[in-house]
């Protein structure tokens, strides 16, 4: 009988997992194998908090494989060392069947390994593979709209494949153990496994989805799915949460549920485009997809790194969205684009710093939507935030918090700022939480950090310095900025 190693990456599902699902038609003896990759558990973009929610779904798959049959075995140790050795305790003649990653660092691992192995990839971690969207002349498209588009064009997503009846595995193949990792109360706001994927997707989909696109936004509401730590680790399949939103499109009872079933069509699309921004351009994770953003002379003020980091900026959504983060390892996609353009344009601090920062915390922290978002954030990608968008964290808290609730659920210290100030209580007749003190006082001033951003952007644009702007410069650097 043919054995077929199922080497488990970021696919921790028995649903529609296209390399499960073939290696089980085939007959054949399937080795279910997840490598405790030491180069990424210590990556320095690593999260122990991603590693816990991670080693939990691999808790929960093995349990689900228990039920048919099989079980999970574990290794640690360099992929192509520990597949050879895996290999040969079985007898050699295995053929490995993995789904596709986009990572530079696992491309380049999935190419030693089928240098010397027999490795079959498939599709399952993007609803269409990254490199398959792509213009009439085979170039990549850098622009969002045209590439929904054309990704919508190619119709059918097709369908869902079933969960095993039954995974035959071999007994006696010996297998390491989860490391013991301290949990925190955090953890148990997401927890791990396909089962809870899949209770989320239908809550989201019977309660929220109605009401998604205009209760996406606000931060003070649960509007959104909540789904991207499930999608990050596979334990969701991005094609039944696309199946998911064309039906909601199909049934939709008026205009306003279609729109949002729509949208988060939509949003699920700009996950698949990024993933083919990084396969198609992985340099992307080093530096700025565009080349006349590569010499932004940044300011990297350490202090003020440091006050971002700690959610004391003196901005209040700002650092509600930063100790929400802290606190749980999530935070609402709104906050991640204003804390973003807040670090990036305020504080003139590169956005690589930030982008560092937010995988070392976030659950759901990918690196294509990651990398992503910051580029978009900071004006320095593919389909980037113009460079003179810079968004006003007041005016923004006020127009997605507007009663504040947000920002008094994690910033406790301004609970009694009535709801007028509570974005920008350095405003307030009578200071009711003594600002500088109790709560910071803003550590710029966005009005000149604005002027500042568009004038070292508008000189990368422009490549050149007129005289008056020299001076502008020049006067800004003098200003209380970081």
């Amino acid at each position: 009988m043919q054995t077929i190693i199922w080497w488990i990456r970021r696919d921790l599902r028995l649903r529609d997992n296209p390399a499960l699902h073939a290696a089980v038609q085939a007959g054949a003896q399937v080795i279910p194998l997840f490598i405790l990759d030491p180069k990424l558990l210590n990556s320095p973009y690593s999260s122990p908090r991603r590693q816990r929610f991670l080693f939990a779904g691999l808790q929960a798959l093995h349990d689900d494989l228990r039920v048919k049959g099989s079980r999970l075995i574990l290794r640690r140790g360099d992929p192509l060392a520990v597949l050879h050795s895996l290999i040969a305790e079985l007898g050699g003649d295995c053929e490995i069947h993995a789904a596709e990653d986009y990572s530079p660092y696992a491309e380049k691992r999935d190419a030693s390994v089928a240098a010397d192995l027999p490795l079959r990839l498939f599709p399952g971690t993007t609803i269409r593979p990254a490199r398959e969207v792509v213009k009439a002349d085979g170039s990549p498209y850098t622009v969002f709209t045209p590439y929904s588009k054309a990704w919508l064009s190619r119709g059918d997503v097709g369908a869902l494949l079933p969960v095993p009846a039954r995974i035959n595995t071999p007994r006696g193949i010996a297998t390491d153990t989860l490391p013991e990792m301290e949990m925190d109360r955090s953890d148990t706001l997401f927890p791990s496994g396909e089962a809870e994927a899949q209770r989320r997707l239908q809550r989201f989909l019977d309660f929220l989805l109605d009401q998604y696109a205009q209760a996406r936004d606000r931060m003070d509401l649960d509007g959104t799915s909540s789904l991207s730590p499930y999608l990050r680790f596979g334990m969701l399949s991005p094609r039944q949460a696309a199946l998911m939103a064309e039906f909601a499109m199909q049934k939709a009872a008026d205009a306003a549920v279609l729109h949002s079933a729509e949208t988060w069509l939509n949003e699920l699309i700009w996950r698949e485009f990024y993933f083919s921004v990084l396969a198609h351009f992985p340099y992307v994770r080093e530096m700025s997809f565009r080349e006349e953003m590569r010499a932004i002379h940044w300011s990297n003020n350490e202090a003020a790194f440091a006050a971002w980091k700690r959610g004391e900026t003196g901005y209040p959504v700002v650092d509600a969205a930063m100790r929400q983060l802290l606190a749980t390892g999530w935070m609402h996609n709104r906050a991640r684009m204003i804390t973003a353009s807040f670090f990036t344009k305020d504080l003139l601090i590169d956005w690589r710093w930030g982008e560092k920062f937010f995988m070392q915390h976030l659950l759901d922290g990918d690196p294509a939507a990651n990398n992503g978002g910051w580029q978009w954030s900071a004006g320095t990608g593919t389909d980037a935030a113009p460079y003179f968008r810079v968004f006003n964290p007041v005016l923004q808290g006020q127009k997605f918090d507007p009663q504040g609730e947000y920002v008094r659920r994690w910033v406790p210290e301004l609970q009694s700022v009535p709801d007028q100030y509570i974005h920008a209580p350095w405003l307030m007749p009578e200071d009711v939480v003594n600002v500088g003190k109790k709560y910071p006082a803003p550590i710029v001033d966005h009005a000149l950090a604005r002027e500042r951003v568009l004038l070292v952007y508008g000189n990368r644009m422009n490549r050149k310095e007129s005289g008056s702007k020299k001076k502008l410069l020049k006067l800004f650097a003098g200003a209380d900025l970081p």
